[in-house]
């Protein structure tokens, strides 16, 4: 194996990835820092979390599956201009 990035141990993975899913959640996994506009902090105590996309949850920015209730439509790739 090569050299570490950033320090990890080897097999550990840095890299962070957003997934839109359709008509749900962008969910982020791997190791990030959340913020609010005004830079305070907002705790991230896991590896992967869903971050609502619909507006309509309840613990915002997090999703709590309400977009199925409100029946949140969008693509899980970039709409088409």
């Amino acid at each position: 194996m090569g050299e570490p990035r950033s320090g990890q141990p080897d097999g550990v993975d840095d890299d962070v990835t957003i997934t839109p899913y359709r008509d749900g959640p962008l969910l982020v996994r791997g190791p990030i820092r959340l913020q609010d506009q005004d830079g305070s902090e907002i705790e991230v105590d896991r590896g992967t979390i869903a971050l609502c996309r619909c507006g309509k949850s309840r613990v915002r920015p997090f999703c709590d599956g309400t977009h199925k209730l409100v029946r949140f439509a969008a693509p899980s790739g970039a709409e088409q201009r």
